[in-house]
């Protein structure tokens, strides 16, 4: 299996890192000391990659953001990992004027204009410093991995590129295509990042198909400059098909608005919906359902809690995609293993003469029988499962409390089959006047699936009738208003995502999969899985092939073994799940599944209501 875009991207990382050399296989060298100067958009790259304990291997004593009030290192390298903006540009001249450090690597995370680097160059010259600017790479990593098999294009200022950003009715054309080449701009890089030229599909008529054809246009003049192409290790001649090149399949998110609303029931999209949740963190407050303290007592402060939900960590990797009940088993299952092995915990401790210590100075132990070797080696690992075990068991008993407190189950299982055309068994008045059924945000959820699946729309004094009850339970109607204009211009050109009459159960874009016979059957974009006989609705480019014109071409008849599926507009993790089950499905296929952002329901909903608002 090739490596996945999170090994790739790490690699590059690493060895940027490591001065832009190779890191060194032997451990024994003592690395270099050097500083990491980052921005916003540096840190959340790095962060879901590298653990600060493997930045301090790599020799990064300190990292520190590039805005802050730094004092001057004189006898240390730095090196810099920032966007080429005007801001940070000043602001690397300046620290070269401060003579802050003893060297510059400077390395931009999207491909620096020549004007800036000019910019750098008399600022260095100003201050003496040419000799000091060491290297200056553009690295091509402006986007960033949250799984093997999963990238979204930023965190910051993610508004810009955002759902309501592109759908705004009073978008500019000069708006649109700034919006536009950002978004290219990432997906270039992560094509670099992958080392593969892919081949291009989308549909006619919206962002995508803009996105697919600026991007189909600069991986051709990347290519068409030979000496300078960033894909020359591609051992392709151009314009020859090979059956390893990557098919990206760009997909709107006007073409299914219900998903990203949804309830959903496995634990990382649960997590990503009830709790706080970004770049692969929890952010929970501590105590949050604990008893309420004593009358007239000072509340105690709630501390906040992070958590880091990593690649390292088994259970995670093992049940992140896992209906929630099933996990709930699996936490108390661990802890029960657990408890048979505390004993031994204790034992090892005593042995150790380390009764009450704390974890710290266990590791600081040296080993002098072979008795306490073996009570040394295997401690840290129990006390690791130990934390991972008491991550899992706050987190899950957060995500339950929401449960429990907000009815998620009643709303999922009835937006299921609203989404699925089955037979309904309560009215959704019922659920909507229930004063003990969720938050008004979650009524407001339920009708808007409600109102995007429905075959015929409500009648007026209907849509009344529903739109009072939402009121008087608080809720706020602006997501309404836009979804009914959405859907009156969808009916208009006709393309919306086929919920209930293609005689399968549609449940959302890439849907889940429904075995009919042996026939795997994609709902909602049925053409994400390209058959042999292509849709003609899907627009066809091959960066390499040396002529422009779509009809020409030659089609790939080898069915694709790793697929791109990039949601312009924003994306969530319950596409992103379904797709891993659709892969898993499909032996021996690779999906990997991109967003421009990646939002849940609450954020998504803001946007509704801010458009719904003009």
């Amino acid at each position: 299996m090739a490596a996945s875009v999170r090994e790739k991207q790490t690699v590059a990382l690493k060895r940027m890192l490591n001065f832009n050399a190779p890191p060194l296989k032997n451990t024994a060298a003592e690395p270099v000391w050097k500083v990491l100067i980052y921005d916003r958009f540096g840190q959340d790259i790095i962060s879901p990659l590298l653990s600060v304990k493997e930045l301090r291997d790599m020799g990064i004593t300190l990292h520190l953001l590039l805005h802050s009030d730094r004092d001057p290192i004189p006898d240390v390298p730095a090196i810099y990992f920032v966007m080429p903006t005007e801001e940070n540009i000043d602001r690397i001249c300046q620290d070269l004027r401060n003579q802050l450090y003893e060297s510059y690597y400077l390395n931009f995370i999207s491909a620096i204009s020549r004007s800036k680097l000019e910019d750098i160059a008399s600022a260095a010259l100003a201050a003496n410093a040419v000799s000091l600017v060491t290297k200056v790479f553009d690295q091509y990593l402006n986007f960033i991995t949250l799984e093997d098999d999963m990238f979204i294009l930023c965190h910051q200022n993610k508004e810009l590129i955002s759902y309501h950003a592109i759908n705004r009715p009073d978008i500019q054309d000069t708006d649109m295509e700034a919006i536009m080449d950002t978004i290219v701009d990432s997906l270039f890089c992560f094509f670099v990042t992958l080392g593969a030229v892919p081949i291009i599909r989308c549909p006619r008529g919206n962002a995508a198909e803009m996105v697919a054809v600026k991007l189909d246009k600069k991986l051709r003049e990347n290519l068409r400059d030979a000496r300078n192409s960033l894909f020359t290790g591609d051992s392709m001649a151009p314009g020859q098909f090979s059956f390893q090149r990557p098919l990206f399949v760009l997909a709107d998110r006007n073409v299914d608005m219900a998903t990203p609303l949804h309830h959903t029931w496995t634990y990382q999209a649960l997590i990503h919906d009830v709790l706080d949740f970004h770049l692969n963190r929890v952010m929970m407050e501590e105590g949050a359902g604990a008893e309420p303290s004593p009358a007239g007592a000072r509340p105690k402060k709630k501390s906040r809690k992070t958590y880091d939900l990593t690649v390292a960590d088994k259970f995670w990797q093992k049940h992140k995609g896992s209906p929630f009940p099933e996990v709930a088993e699996s936490v108390q299952e661990e802890l029960d293993t657990y408890r048979a092995q505390e004993d031994e915990v204790k034992r090892l401790k005593s042995i150790m003469g380390l009764e009450g210590e704390d974890e710290g100075a266990i590791s600081m132990l040296s080993d002098n029988t072979a008795k306490l070797t073996s009570a040394v080696s295997s401690l840290p690992e129990l006390l690791e499962k130990k934390r991972l075990i008491d991550l899992h068991t706050n987190v899950a008993t957060a995500v339950l409390d929401h449960i429990k407190t907000r009815k998620l189950d009643v709303y999922f299982e009835y937006e299921e089959k609203l989404m699925s055309k089955s037979t309904l068994d309560k009215s959704l008045m019922d659920i909507i006047g229930d004063p003990d059924a969720g938050t008004p945000e979650d009524k407001m959820r339920l009708f808007l699936i409600y109102y995007i699946t429905a075959q015929q729309a409500p009648s007026e004094s209907d849509l009344e009738q529903y739109k009072k009850a939402l009121t008087d339970t608080g809720c706020d109607l602006s997501p309404l208003n836009y979804i009914k204009q959405w859907k009156a211009f969808t009916k208009m050109a006709a393309t919306p995502a086929n919920y209930g009459n293609s005689g399968v159960k549609p449940m959302g874009l890439f849907s889940r999969v429904m075995n009919t016979g042996s026939q795997f059957v994609m709902e909602g974009v049925k053409n994400l899985v390209l058959k042999q006989h292509e849709t003609d609705d899907y627009r066809y480019f091959d960066p390499k092939m040396l002529r422009g014109s779509e009809s020409s071409i030659p089609r790939n008849k080898n069915p694709f073994q790793e697929a791109i599926v990039f949601v312009v507009g924003g994306g969530n993790y319950i596409e992103y799940q379904n797709l891993v089950d659709y892969a898993k499905a499909k032996q021996g296929k690779k999906v990997v599944y991109g967003c421009s952002e990646l939002f849940n329901a609450a954020q998504f909903m803001k946007q509704l209501s801010q458009l719904g608002q003009k």
